[in-house]
């Protein structure tokens, strides 16, 4: 059931945002919380899987940069190029690791963002239109912002000896 909505959610663009992250927190129980000042979900991870998670956000953070700087020169080619190279092909690198341990809530938003970025592609060579992909673009940032809000990653704390 939860699948289902979370797919649903995120499959059509979103007019609100902040409706979309009380949804995803409402979907999200019986985990491990940050302090009260924070209130995300806590996601412990080994170093090597912190690194690839957040290696991934900051080659997504970037390509969205250079997207932007093609739609402000409005190169359309290039705008299909960079969101192809972010798209779904970027989100099956290496993560076999990760599905036993991300939430599927998480990874399902991560999809979606790679699902996104896909569709910027096909519409940017099929459109040429700047306005749309910005909108596009403008949903996709919607998503990362949920998930933003709703996750914390921290290294996973070696048990003390008792």
């Amino acid at each position: 059931m939860k699948s289902s909505i979370l797919t649903g959610l995120f499959v059509r663009p979103q007019k609100s945002a902040l409706a979309g992250l009380s949804f995803a927190l409402a979907l999200i129980n019986g985990t491990v919380w940050a302090d009260a000042a924070d209130g995300r979900q806590v996601i412990e991870l080994t170093a090597a899987q912190r690194a690839h998670v957040l290696g991934e956000m900051r080659v997504l953070l970037s390509g969205t940069q250079t997207l932007l700087a093609a739609l402000a020169a409005d190169d359309m080619a290039a705008v299909a190029r960079q969101a192809s190279a972010l798209g779904m092909h970027m989100g099956h690198k290496a993560e076999n690791h990760l599905h036993d341990v991300l939430p599927p809530a998480f990874m399902q938003l991560g999809m979606a963002v790679h699902q996104d970025f896909d569709r910027i592609a096909a519409d940017a060579e099929s459109r040429k239109d700047t306005k749309h992909s910005l909108q596009q673009l403008s949903t996709t940032l919607s998503t990362c912002a949920v998930c933003h809000e709703a996750y914390q990653i921290q290294l996973i704390q070696p048990q003390q000896k008792q």
